[in-house]
This record gives structure tokens, sequence and C-alpha cells, in this order.
């Protein structure tokens, strides 16, 4: 019997995403779905259960959305997937193989875009995940059950939470980045441009590394990611 992978998609208003998001887990073998709401507005919830997935309601944060999953998720294996991130063909296979000589795993990352400089954050993605085994939550990461519950889980910060959640991780084993990539939506490169989004979030994570607290650090994304090019 195949290790049962629980899938934990933390949502709010993300209706245009998640449908497209979930038409390509329901291929997967021994795979279960659940979407953790976090206030949606939109046809977020009706998306999730059209895919025959497991929908809990929860308040928002994604830190606090993606405990309540792994509460009451029944696999052994986690995969924590952003709402508007698409897995690999074979997504499962690789990540039961990986799991067996790993304690945790990510994919590579791809934002669907096309841009040169994406490509370079992409690149720069892919090479410090893969030799500072430090992947970012868009990347997908999973991890056995047990191994989360050893770490703790999230910690509950309105930002940086998965960064937070890696660096814990790493002292427990290896963390194997899987040749094979996610495909990103590229809204965020969209909004404000390469240059500006990359520049704001290597303020944050520089900030929280002197010790700005989460909570400030939230304020200041949301703010810079709410001006727009001119």
């Amino acid at each position: 019997m195949l290790p049962k992978i629980s899938v934990i998609i933390p949502v709010l208003n993300e209706a245009e995403y998640l449908s497209k998001t979930l038409a390509l887990l329901s291929m997967a073998a021994n795979v279960e779905l659940i979407v953790v709401d976090g206030g949606s507005q939109d046809a977020t919830i009706l998306v999730a259960q059209t895919a025959d997935a497991q929908v809990i309601s929860s308040t928002p944060g994604r830190a606090v959305q993606m405990n309540l999953g792994a509460a009451i998720a029944s696999g052994d294996i986690l995969l924590f997937l952003h709402a508007d991130t698409r897995l690999p063909p074979k997504f499962d296979t690789m990540i039961r193989e990986t799991l067996a000589y790993s304690i945790a795993g990510a994919f590579e990352l791809k934002i669907n875009i096309p841009s040169v400089g994406v490509r370079l954050v992409e690149w720069g993605t892919n090479l410090r995940s893969r030799y500072l085994q430090l992947p970012y939550g868009d990347q997908a990461i999973f991890l056995k059950k047990s191994v989360f519950q050893a770490v703790g889980g999230f910690s509950a910060l309105p930002i940086m939470e998965d960064f937070e959640f890696v660096q814990r991780l790493k002292h427990h084993g290896n963390i194997q980045i899987v040749r094979a990539s996610v495909l990103t939506s590229g809204r965020r490169w969209q909004t404000l441009g390469v240059v500006r989004t990359t520049l704001i979030n290597q303020f944050i994570i520089g900030a929280y590394l002197l010790g700005v607290s989460p909570e400030r650090l939230r304020q200041w994304y949301r703010s810079g990611m709410r001006r727009r090019k001119v």
C-alpha cells in the first residue's frame, strides 16, 4: 500500500487559480486533498468541493491554516501547496521516493511568465534552495507527518512562516530538492515588476534576520506590494 499524501492548501479568495491546481491533483494515487479556507468571499469553497476536497474553515493566516490542515490530515506524508502553484506530473511518486532517504523535500521553482528577469529569479531560487537547503513555501514543501509533529509545525507568524519553519527543519536532517519544477503564478512579479518584487522580498528577509517583528514586516510587505509601477 502506498503511503497516503495529504495535500494541504491554505486559501483566501483563490477560486481562479485553485481549480487548475486541484485538477492536476486528482490524477495522483492515494492522495487526500484538504483545503483550509480563511474566509473567502468568492467561489473558492465551491471549487474545492467540486474537486472532492475536504474543506475546513479557519481564521486567516497561512501558518494557522496549514497547522489546522495538518492536524486533521490522515496521510503519512504532508504536502503544503499554495493555491496558485501547480505540481509536476508524477509528483506523488517523486515525493515518496525522496522521503525514502530524506526527512523532507521541495520542488524546483518555475514562474508562469515569459521574462528574462524571471528566469534569473528562478535560477537564483533553485540554486539557493539546493545548496543551502532553504526552499520557500511556493516550492511545495513536503515531509512525513511524524517529522512535522516532531519539529512543532509552523510557528504562528503573520509572515515568514515558511522561512522560519525550514530553518528549524534543517536541524533534523537533509532537505532534498526534487529535480522537477512546480509552476507558480507570476502575479506578484507582474504587479510590481521583477526588480522591485525581488528587492522587496530580499528586504523583508534581511529585516527578519535583523530581528524586526513579523507583524511589522507584514505591514511593510503589504504596503510595498500595493504600490504598482508607474
